[in-house]
């Protein structure tokens, strides 16, 4: 069924939108008449003005469609502004790869849109390409010291910087490359991430500034020698190049709502082998010229907002004030509506992971066409059960007004947190092993974690080496609290199964690997790649 999309206004210049937050409009780089660049430097220039305060949405255990947290983000920002609140929206740029995929766009829907839509869903500003440059021009480097003599012994079986391009390609997963003869490199065993994969991208969204982002593109772990130590990228002496190709990436990028809400869209970190959330210079940038701020975390609370707690918060030094959890009549049904462990359950071990943080959430009901008010009005009551409040939103329809009750729910969460203390799930001095036992039990509910052979003599090589103090980064399937998707609802008495741990040690973490992680998607049977065209006037059909 084709949904008509409905007739929005046309966007403010940009130089508006950047007034309206006290930018000084020669300051920005615009692209093009509805899209700037917002230096870093403007961050620096406020670094002594208070905060703002710091809103993220989340959601329950998705289906595969999504429950609608960009669309819901987009349309709680509106509502804020609505209510005269200064308000600043945060969110990852889209990837191409979803895009001509199965998923579609990254700017939301309905009438809680990001605009232009089509230029953000596309090349954007070239954020994406300068990360695939980057990444890719250190493997580059790696395969070119093995070309010429290989004196820092680089044991070929053990590099693990693969390449990266922004797009769904099942058949670059696994390759070989330096076929052909001496002439043309050294043959090993390679394969492709898409782009959001790049630990670049988790580094470019954790930075700080130039420095911090140099110091970090110079730790990053390329491979190991034929001794087991580890080789940096400062070793294959690629880091300064890298960072030239990402000198204009840094600078967060400035668009707007449908309805005029500022919204800074900046990097694009995936949600299970990174910290799935835009970067902390566009969060920190806009904390510093809103009162408001709106951000969203890839997946439901047991990784995107752990990770957004654990990772980003830690590292950039914020503090969550008030958190809004999605949820959809259609996700309490699809898994088990109010049986035993069902829906209603996940919901509320969802509401039960932001407590464990210190905050109390507040409950986005993102209501579908089709829903029933019957359907509705039962997961209000559950979440009143649990001492949650809970809001039926209709920004999809209505943009900023149907979110107006859920904007004051909010601001009513921010006063209540004010009172509470934030807390991570758990402090860095644990070893490795108890972080991800921590997080298993307390925010997946597991009984306990079993570790593969690989995984254990991973354990000892990163405590052996010293990395022990990083955060973890969970990553396993989002289609359930457990590792196994097919469990749905609320599991209980189940093990979490860890197969390996990953160094991502230029990005400040250790991915933890339970079950076969896509870093590659492909494309399904008929993608939507398919149904676009351009026509004679130059305009696309079949864009999401």
């Amino acid at each position: 069924m084709t949904v008509s999309q409905p007739q929005l206004k046309p966007p403010h210049r940009i130089a508006a939108v950047a007034e309206e937050l006290g930018l000084d409009t020669e300051a920005i780089l615009p692209h093009g008449h509805h899209i700037a660049k917002v230096p870093i430097t403007e961050l620096a220039a406020r670094r002594n003005k208070p905060n703002g305060k710091l809103v993220l949405v989340t959601a329950m255990t998705p289906t595969p469609q999504g429950e609608g947290k960009t669309t819901t983000s987009i349309g709680l920002a509106d509502a804020l502004r609505q209510r005269d609140v200064k308000t600043a929206l945060c969110l990852r740029e889209p990837s191409l790869g979803p895009y001509f995929g199965i998923k579609g766009g990254g700017t939301g829907a309905g009438k809680a849109q990001l605009v232009p839509a089509e230029d953000i869903n596309l090349h954007f500003v070239g954020d994406m390409y300068s990360v695939s440059k980057a990444n890719n021009l250190l493997a580059a480097m790696v395969d070119n010291h093995l070309q010429h003599g290989n004196e820092l012994g680089i044991d070929a079986r053990r590099i693990v910087w693969r390449r990266v391009i922004d797009l769904n390609d099942r058949a670059l997963r696994e390759i070989f490359v330096g076929l052909g003869g001496i002439k043309h490199g050294v043959p090993r065993k390679d394969g492709f991430n898409i782009t959001p994969a790049s630990e670049v991208m988790a580094m470019l969204c954790l930075a700080e500034d130039y420095r911090d982002l140099g110091r970090r593109l110079a730790a990053t772990v390329v491979g190991f020698t034929h001794a087991g130590l580890p080789v940096t990228a400062a070793e294959v002496r690629a880091e300064g190049a890298m960072q030239v190709l990402l000198r204009d990436a840094i600078h967060p990028n400035l668009v707007q709502t449908a309805e005029g809400t500022p919204a800074f869209v900046h990097g694009g970190p995936f949600a299970n082998i990174a910290q799935g959330t835009n970067s902390a210079i566009a969060t920190r940038t806009a904390l510093k010229l809103a009162d408001v701020v709106v951000t969203e975390a890839g997946f439901a609370t047991d990784l995107g907002a752990e990770k957004f707690f654990d990772i980003k918060c830690r590292i950039a030094g914020l503090k969550p004030n008030a958190v809004v959890i999605v949820a959809t009549a259609k996700a309490i049904a699809w898994h088990g509506g109010a049986k035993s462990g069902g829906g209603y359950d996940n919901l509320a071990k969802h509401i039960e992971n932001i407590q464990h943080f210190g905050l109390k959430p507040v409950v986005a009901i993102n209501r579908f066409a089709d829903d029933k008010p019957a359907e509705l009005r039962r997961i209000v009551r559950h979440c009143e059960k649990l001492g949650v409040e809970a809001q039926v939103a209709e920004h999809f329809a209505r943009g900023g007004k149907g979110a107006l009750e859920l904007a004051d729910a909010v601001r009513r969460a921010i006063r209540a947190n004010a009172r509470r203390r934030f807390k991570f799930a758990y402090p860095l001095n644990y070893s490795l092993e108890k972080k991800i036992e921590t997080v298993a039990k307390k925010l997946y509910g597991a009984r306990a974690v079993e570790f593969d052979r690989q995984a254990r003599v991973d354990l000892e090589l990163l405590t052996e080496r010293g990395f022990s103090n990083l955060p973890i980064c969970m990553a396993k399937t989002a289609a359930s609290l457990s590792d196994d998707g097919k469990k749905r609802g609320r599991p209980r008495n189940f093990t979490i199964t860890v197969n390996e741990l990953r160094l991502s040690a230029g990005a400040g973490f250790v991915v933890v690997i339970c079950g076969n992680i896509m870093t590659m998607p492909g494309l399904p049977k008929v993608p939507a790649a398919a149904r676009i065209k351009v026509m004679a006037d130059g305009t696309a059909k079949g864009l999401a």
